[in-house]
């Protein structure tokens, strides 16, 4: 018998007036709320852009960018904070170049928005810096790229990402009796760099904690079930304000008086507290929804309980809460905001300490909205990936 190729279906061009009149002049009523949408952008976006465009002074921030970005770390020693983000931004690369689409796509987000900070008002000096990094970048893509088919590669580049952590936190705390990484206090950290730090280890640190929750909390075992359920139920009915306090404050307390426990690491263990609660009860509505058929399938070809969770089950519920876990990650993002109560100064801290200056003030609506696009930045950022990830592993498909 002779195969037929089989051809897929014709591909449906529709004009933008055609698209127009589908979807927002199909009916009368579409056609009335589109034009109401449009007045209202209209008399909504038109004052807002003549006031960003004419009317706002935003001196205050190409004067304060160091501060935003770094606080007050020591300016001599900045050059190890853009050593931090060549090494990231060069893993970036070389994961982009080497697995698949999404990780290209990522890297590829982040270069083009390191061209765009080209366009700030920065020194020669700090745009030679920044197009360091975007050359770091785009080297480690077409590097990633060449060595795509040497899989032995992978594997020592996510050795590198496990590494980095400590490279980072080495980089930028220094090392005592060390001239050329000098010690460099968490208290001298802040801005945007403190709110990844923050950030970034929390989500760390507690996703790992909350999967180990909710796989307790669904335990045979009374004593850890009951223990994993007390822990969620107290932290869950605690504002994280007061979890941050309770860290930073009250913990020390508790404490021998020889023992001191560093302020930012103090924070960080308050977000990992208070997000894994979260975390776990997220992957325990994963968990359920996993067919009881599939455990029991496991079972009858002979897997044990733990090789069941750990390669039937789990895989399953982590899937399935992608975009829980990754709104609650956009959630710890923007909630770094609360470390003031730690006398710690992020983002939002910083941009609060540069408006109580005498020389800034009336400067509140342009510091306000330009720490509020960096914060949509990232967040948007997340959530772009979010879906990318959910369609690559067909989230919601059947």
């Amino acid at each position: 018998m002779q195969n037929r190729e089989i051809l897929p279906p014709p591909m449906l061009r529709i004009g933008p007036l055609r698209w127009l009149k589908d979807n927002l002049f199909s009916t009368r009523y579409n056609a009335l709320l589109t034009f109401l949408a449009v007045v209202f952008l209209y008399l909504t976006l038109h004052p807002t852009l003549e006031w960003v465009l004419w009317h706002a002074r935003w001196d205050a921030i190409p004067a304060n960018l160091k501060l935003f970005l770094v606080g007050i770390y020591p300016m001599k020693d900045v050059w190890r904070v853009w050593v931090c983000v060549y090494w990231i931004l060069l893993l970036l690369g070389l994961s982009g170049g080497l697995w698949g689409r999404l990780a290209r796509e990522a890297a590829l987000i982040v270069g083009s928005g390191a061209i765009l900070l080209l366009l700030l008002p920065f020194s020669w000096m700090e745009r030679l810096w920044i197009l360091g990094a975007v050359l770091g970048l785009f080297g480690g893509l077409s590097i990633g790229w060449l060595l795509r088919e040497r899989k032995s590669w992978r594997k020592d580049v996510i050795i590198l990402w496990a590494l980095s952590p400590l490279i980072v936190v080495l980089f930028l705390g220094g090392l005592p009796n060390n001239p050329l990484l000098s010690p460099v206090g968490t208290n001298q950290w802040g801005g945007l760099m403190l709110t990844f730090m923050l950030a970034i280890v929390g989500i760390a640190s507690s996703f790992p904690l909350g999967v180990l929750l909710a796989l307790g909390r669904q335990s045979s075992l009374p004593v850890i079930r009951w223990i994993s359920i007390l822990y969620i139920e107290v932290v869950r009915g605690v504002p994280l304000i007061t979890v941050i306090f309770m860290t930073s404050i009250m913990l020390p307390l508790f404490l021998p008086a020889q023992v001191r426990v560093d302020q930012a690491l103090r924070a960080m263990v308050a977000f990992a507290l208070f997000t894994s609660a979260y975390i776990a009860e997220n992957v325990r509505g994963g968990l359920q929804a996993v067919p009881r058929g599939q455990i029991e399938a496991a079972k009858a070809v002979g897997l044990s309980g733990m090789l069941t969770t750990f390669f039937i089950v789990l895989p399953q519920a982590l899937r399935v809460v992608i975009p829980a876990n990754v709104g609650q990650f956009i959630s710890l993002f923007k909630d770094t905001a609360l470390v003031f109560v730690a006398s710690l100064l992020d983002l939002f801290g910083m941009a609060k300490s540069i408006l109580a200056n005498p020389d800034w003030l009336g400067r509140d609506r342009e510091v306000l909205l330009f720490i509020a696009f960096v914060y949509w930045l990232f967040t948007y950022f997340l959530s772009r990936m979010s879906r990318r990830l959910e369609k690559a592993l067909g989230v919601g498909e059947r």
